[in-house]
């Protein structure tokens, strides 16, 4: 650092050269998830590995702790002290790990995703069985030396990488509440739903160039620009990529054009969140998105607040019709708005209505917590699953590939995620329901397929607030009080009972 730079100015340097380290290895893992051949696995396990490492190396430089007392001392505005606060948390996450740990983390999650993927097709937990016994071990060594370095309990340690300052007493009392709320709320939804017509499924096939297509003309409605992403192909749909390169992914099945289209929509909603971010602080902490929880609530905000009511599905409905060449009462908006708000306990999580996907989310929230613990064994998961699904859902799964196998994020290592849909579907009610107070012409506009009002009060109140703010502090200046579930229970009890 030369005489004439300021220790702020030097940690900026060093957290801007981390953003690119960590902005390249995301792509990497874009192009493992979507394109990669089968035989370039062993490799890009080593530069996964090795981009890792440096990235790590450069988050825990011993440098880093002198040059933060320094920049304490420098006159910083807000959003400066706010990234001194998140480089600082950061650090201390880095720190907890040693370059060894991290390189193991990184070999067992790469082997435990390539794993997976040859298991859930072929129904086989006992082959994929070692390798999460693998990725569990390394996880819980990562939980151990978090608490001591963090003061946190082993899963709230985890937790917090994901959701900071986030614990988990917090999200037991928020899933306590919806526990005593849905289950009579979803034999009532049932019933009324009983009460009307069925909808009626459009028929197929559907070519996958068509759903691509419509795809694309909505998430285009959304505001999603493609000079600045792409939509491609995986296994399991996800948003990666950097806020100026954003990649969204979906999976497409020819019999039913339904599901596909609002998983794009729905990773178009992370994608306009990146977009978002404040461009001013690119490539530092402050200008990143503020938590999983809150990212989980842009996607749901824009599939299942809006683009899954009324308003928008009359927008919606004769471009699907067109896009298919469809014909008859299935393309008719009030028989889509019911095939898309219909409710139905599944196997499936990222199948799931609104209604039930919080009993999925709770299980898995359980079973991760009790393997953290010790008090579950990898061999007993895929029977603790079953026994969850049926006492929170009343069913079971014929496979573990329809159980246990079906989610990639353990394979991977992301103990500590799963309670992040949750709160992010609560968050996406709140916001939704506080953006249209502020907004009263929001509803109208998504009539039109326009989506400037929702996106410029979404800008204002989240994205553009990049991690200037904890999450219940910006929940709260956003909406005026702090996340609950009550907006989430209005909101479906408004969708699914009047």
């Amino acid at each position: 650092m030369s005489a004439n730079t300021s220790a702020y100015t030097a940690l900026e340097r060093r957290y801007a050269r981390m953003s690119h380290v960590a902005g390249a290895r995301g792509m990497l893992s874009w192009d493992h998830q979507t394109m990669m051949p089968v035989g370039g696995a062993d490799a890009r396990a080593e530069q996964m590995a090795t981009l890792g490492v440096i990235e790590h190396e450069l988050a825990t430089d011993p440098a880093l702790p002198d040059l933060f007392a320094a920049a304490e001392q420098e006159p910083l505005d807000d959003w400066q002290r706010a990234n001194l606060r998140e480089m600082r948390r950061r650090w201390r996450h880095a720190t907890a790990l040693d370059a060894d740990l991290v390189e193991r983390v990184s070999r067992a999650a790469s082997a435990g995703d390539l794993a997976w993927r040859a298991a859930r097709p072929a129904n086989d937990f006992a082959g994929f069985a070692p390798a999460l016994r693998a990725v569990l071990a390394v996880v819980r060594e990562v939980a151990a030396r978090k608490t001591e370095a963090l003061g946190l309990a082993p899963y709230d340690a985890l937790l917090d990488e994901y959701e900071p300052g986030f614990g988990a007493a917090e999200v037991d009392v928020l899933f306590a509440d919806l526990e005593r709320f849905l289950p009579d709320f979803l034999g009532r939804a049932l019933e009324r739903q009983r009460a009307r017509p069925a909808p009626e499924r459009p028929g197929g096939p559907f070519p996958v160039e068509r759903q691509r297509a419509l795809g694309v003309r909505l998430m285009e409605a959304v505001g999603f620009d493609f000079h600045h992403g792409r939509l491609d192909v995986s296994l399991h749909p996800f948003c990666g990529g950097t806020p100026d390169d954003v990649r969204i992914t979906t999976r497409y099945d020819e019999s039913d054009f339904t599901s596909a289209l609002m998983g794009v929509l729905h990773e178009t909603g992370h994608a306009m969140y990146e977009r978002g971010l404040p461009a001013a602080w690119r490539h530092q902490p402050v200008g990143e998105a503020r938590s999983t929880g809150m990212h989980e609530s842009q996607s749901l905000l824009i599939e299942m607040q809006a683009c899954r009511g009324r308003e928008f599905l009359g927008f919606a409905a004769p471009i699907m019709r067109q896009a298919f060449d469809g014909d008859g009462p299935a393309w008719h908006p009030d028989n889509l708005y019911r095939l898309y708000t219909r409710v139905e306990p599944d196997f499936i999580r990222v199948d799931a209505d609104e209604v039930t996907y919080p009993a999925h989310v709770i299980l898995r929230y359980r079973l991760e917590r009790a393997m953290i613990a010790g008090d579950l064994a990898v061999d007993d998961l895929p029977g603790a699953w079953n026994d969850g699904m049926k006492r929170l859902l009343g069913i079971v799964p014929p496979t573990d590939t329809l159980g246990c196998l079906q989610d990639i994020h353990w394979a991977d290592g992301a103990f500590g995620y799963f309670p992040t849909y949750t709160l992010g579907a609560m968050a996406a009610a709140q916001l939704f329901a506080a953006a249209r107070r502020a907004e009263p012409g929001i509803p109208a506009a998504l009539e039109h397929g326009d989506f400037t009002p929702l996106m410029a009060w979404l800008r204002a109140h989240v994205h553009g607030q990049g991690s200037l703010l904890g999450a219940p502090e910006l929940m709260t200046r956003a909406t005026g009080q702090p996340l609950g579930v009550a907006a989430f229970e209005a909101h479906l009890e408004a969708r699914y009972l009047s």
